[in-house]
Order: C-alpha cells, then sequence, then structure tokens
C-alpha cells in the first residue's frame, strides 16, 4: 500500500482547546485512517512552519484523499498538505520509464511540430 506524509497546523482554538482539555491525537488520527483500510504509522508534533506530521498507509489516493478531506473539513486544521511517497523501487522504475519521455524544453520545439 502506499505510503503518505502529512504536515499540518493547528487553528489557534484548535490549540486553545487541546491546552484546556490535552490528548493523544494519535488515537483519533488511526481510527480515521483504519476506516478506509490504512494504517497510522507514525505522529510527530514539530516546531517551524508545520505543527504536526503523520505518516499514514492507505489502500489508494483516493482513500486518503477522502481521509484528508474529512479532517480538513473539521475545522480544527489552519492548514495540511499531503505527499505520496514513493519507494525507492518506484522511483527507479519512473527513472526507466523517464528516457521514454522525449521532453523538449519549451522554444526548442522542431520546425514543423511532432512526428
Amino acid at each position: 500500500m502506499p505510503l503518505y506524509l502529512t504536515r499540518f497546523s493547528y487553528t489557534p482554538e484548535a490549540w486553545a482547546r487541546l491546552i484546556q482539555n490535552p490528548e493523544d491525537r494519535r488515537e483519533a488520527a488511526s481510527r480515521y485512517i483504519e476506516t478506509v483500510g490504512g494504517k497510522l504509522h507514525g505522529f510527530w508534533y514539530a516546531f517551524g512552519e508545520h505543527d504536526g506530521y503523520t505518516l499514514w498507509e492507505a489502500p489508494d489516493n483516493v482513500s486518503m484523499a477522502a481521509t484528508a478531506i474529512a479532517i480538513g473539513a473539521g475545522g480544527a486544521l489552519a492548514s495540511m498538505q499531503t505527499t505520496v511517497l514513493l519507494t525507492v523501487e518506484e522511483t527507479l522504475s519512473a527513472l526507466e520509464k523517464a528516457s521514454s519521455v522525449k521532453y523538449v524544453p519549451p522554444g526548442r520545439e522542431p520546425k514543423g511540430g511532432y512526428s
């Protein structure tokens, strides 16, 4: 199953609620992804641009998107970005396929078009 890295930031209101009632959000995150047949592999808080990071496994992009949409619609997050992670093997396959893509930079297209 594909892996996904999510970076998120809470709203000030969500932080205020967590201060009033501290809770382990890993439990909730696990429930959300398990609903679509996935698994939470990690949950971390951080300093910097994002308040936290999660590492998820989901059956497919649609399942992960459904989870992200549901969480985002809850209103507790100021921002959330999810990145699909590729294995080394997938990247090697992509590198091999890349040789068949005949990319031409803008302004260097052959006269008369492509054949």
